[in-house]
Formats: C-alpha cells, structure tokens, sequence
C-alpha cells in the first residue's frame, strides 16, 4: 500500500501570495503609466525595481529559513506585502508609491523563499509546486479579466496582491515555527550547498531563461498592436485565452507528474518554447499572433514547474530552489528591458530569432542538469540494492516463520 499523497495548502497558498505579483507585473506597470504621472520606461523601472526588491528577500533568505523557522518569516513577509502594496495602492505621490512597491517586493520574495524551502522539504515537491502554479494562474487569471471592469487607477491590481496577502495570513498557523534546535543554534548553517556546479549551473540558466520568457512579454502587446494590427481589445481577449490555457498546461504538469522524469520536459519544453517566441515575435495577423502566445503560456508553466521540481532535489534544506527562484526573480526583471531595447534595435522578428536561439543554447545545460541528477539517483539506489539482503519467505506452509536476513558484511 502506498501512502496517500497530502497536499501541503498553507504553502501553496503562501507559494500563490509570493508569486502573484510578478504574475500581475503587465498590469502593475501598465496602470503606473496611466494612472501615475511615469512614462512607460519610468513605470518599467519600477516594476523591475519590484522584482530586484522581490529577488534580493530571496538571495537574504535561501540558508536561513530552516534556522528561523518558517511562521515568523512568512507572516513578516505576508505583512510587508501587505503595508507595502496596500500603501502603494492608496498613495498617490510618486515617491510614496515606489516605496510601497520595494517594500511589498521584499515581502513577496520573502513569502516566496519560506514556501520554496518548505515545498523542496516535501515528498513531492512538484505536486506541490504545481498546486502553487496553478493557484496563482488563475488568481492571476480573474485578477486580468475582473480589474479593466472596476475603473482606472493605478491601485487596483496593487490592491489585490495586499488583499492576496492578508487572506493567506491566517493559514501561517499551520506553518512550523522555530524548533528549539533552531533556537539553540543547533542547525548548522555553515555546510556547505551540495552539488554546487549543478546548482549554479541552473541558476544561470534560469536567470537566462525567464529574461528571455519576460522579455518577449513585455513587448507582446505592442507586437499585437503595431505589428500584427490588432486593436487593443483584440489583444486583451488573445491574452485572457493564453492565461486559460496556462491553467490548462499547469493542469497537465501536475496530472504527469515525474512520470517522463525532468529532462525531457525541461529540454523539449524550452526547445517548443523558443519556437513559440519566434512566431510569436514575427507575428502580422491575428492567427500567427495567438498561437504564439496561447502555446507559449500553455508551455511556460509546465517547463517552470519542472525546473522549479530540478532545483529542490539539489538540496533537501530547499538552498537551492530559493537560489534558482531569485536568480528567475533578476531575469524577469531585466526581461521588459531587454525586451524593448532588442525590438527597438533591431525589429520583434529578429528579436525573437535572438531570444530562440538563446532558449535553445541555455537547453543544453539544463537539460544536462536533469539527466545529472537521474543518474546520481539510479547509482545511488544500485548502491542501496547491494546492500540489501533478498529473503525467500516459504508460500507453501501457512504457520511459515518469517526469516530474517542477516546483515551483510562490508564489501571487501
């Protein structure tokens, strides 16, 4: 008998808190711009200025949670995004607004380290993982479809991540609080990271991989604009339908589980990916335009959350999944950026021939990654099966005494 699989629901609820706002960044900076006195680059800055805020609580974190515990920072973390987006939501002064936004970016980046340390913890981390993705996808989802219908301003979707905040905080109850070893000091936060050539090699790739994913996205609603001459109201229908079929992709990753293990997800998934950022870039009519986009936010979770599964078992402590989570946090910063000074340059199409080719050159390593780490584990299981002692129990009598094996002596 196997033991029913649990799902951990105070972290992926904590996961969808911390997530929510790089999800709802289109919208973010989009009202800055027109409810703030910004020029849309000012307005980028300060969205990125929200995800480097959102990375750095990350980067602070990653080999502190399990000393500290895990309640007292995610109900830090879930206030400070409360204060801070909720401040900014209501401020209408520019400074005041900034302010708000790198205090709820450090909080968002806290509550998603504690829930990435935690998550990497459990026997399944990617079930786990998934649930998350698929709790901020639709909340992210209603947030697009429901705010354009409550008014202009520049608070609303702030507003709705404060809110997101405070209806997580209760379930941090459930959360496990700093143990007595902790307390003491017993945990022993010098040990060094294991597999540290994987792991770094993962964090660079993913901080190249998610600036390439954010980079076309932040310039998507102009491809749809101006190149392939849509009207806004056109784009905004294409955009709620890819959200929907995200939903669906996260659906299937979790439905999949580890059953094709990780590299092929990650590999095939990120060479697809590509494809679809090329299409998508090079777009001039409405059927060209959303497939592209459809089929990448259909793709984009899967692959993540596989990434995501990789990252936590390079460390059982989750060091590593939080690294990899805020190394993805300084890409999607720089993503809308290089985004716009790509296409400005040098067009969409061949901006997105660029960012193609950089997805397929990253595959590579990650995907060596993947298969690094299935090795490790089949050796490592061989090695447990040599030293397991296999034991014929006799079928034909009924009162048949258990036979017990005898421990093996050590290899010579």
């Amino acid at each position: 008998m196997f033991a029913p699989r649990t799902t951990p629901w105070p972290l992926v609820a904590l996961f969808t808190a911390g997530y929510l706002a790089p999800y709802l960044l289109p919208a973010v900076v989009g009202r800055l711009d027109s409810g703030l006195p910004l020029s849309p680059t000012q307005a980028g800055a300060v969205g990125s200025a929200l995800l480097l805020s959102s990375a750095s609580a990350g980067f602070l974190l990653a080999s502190r949670v399990e000393r500290i515990g895990a309640r007292g920072p995610a109900r830090a973390g879930l206030t400070l995004a409360l204060l801070g987006y909720g401040g900014a939501a209501l401020a209408h002064s520019v400074p005041a607004v900034v302010l708000g936004v790198l205090v709820g970016g450090f909080g968002s980046g806290t509550a998603t380290a504690v829930a990435a340390t935690r998550i990497a913890a459990q026997p399944d981390p990617h079930r786990a993982t998934t649930m998350g993705l698929l709790g901020v996808s639709a909340l992210a989802g209603a947030v697009y479809l429901t705010v354009p219908h409550l008014g202009p301003g520049h608070g609303l979707p702030l507003a709705a991540i404060a809110l997101t905040a405070l209806a997580v905080w209760p379930l941090t109850g459930r959360l496990p609080a700093a143990t007595a070893r902790s307390q003491q000091g017993g945990w022993d936060t010098s040990s060094r990271l294991p597999h540290r050539r994987q792991g770094l090699t993962l964090a660079a790739c993913m901080l190249c991989w998610s600036l390439a994913q954010n980079s076309l996205w932040g310039v998507s609603g102009r491809i749809g604009l101006s190149q392939a001459h849509l009207t806004e109201a056109t784009v905004g229908a294409v955009f709620a339908v890819a959200l929907g079929a995200g939903l669906l992709g996260v659906t299937g990753a979790g439905a999949l589980g580890p059953r094709l293990g990780r590299a092929l997800p990650i590999g095939a998934g990120t060479a697809l990916i590509a494809a679809c950022i090329a299409l998508s870039a090079s777009a001039t009519d409405l059927p060209t335009f959303a497939t592209g986009e459809i089929a990448w936010n259909t793709l984009y979770p899967i692959v993540l959350s596989y990434v995501i599964g990789l990252a936590a078992s390079l460390d059982g402590r989750g060091r590593w999944a939080v690294l990899v989570g805020s190394a993805s946090s300084l890409g999607t910063a720089a993503g809308p950026l290089t985004g716009s000074v790509l296409s400005a340059q040098a067009g969409f199409p061949v901006m997105g021939a660029v960012l193609a080719a950089g997805l397929l050159v990253i595959a590579v390593p990650m995907t060596a990654v993947a298969l690094g780490r299935r090795t490790r584990k089949t050796v490592e299981a061989a090695e447990v099966f040599e030293h397991v002692a296999i034991v014929e129990i006799p079928l034909d009598s009924v009162e048949a005494t258990p036979a017990v094996p005898e421990r093996l002596a050590p290899a010579t």
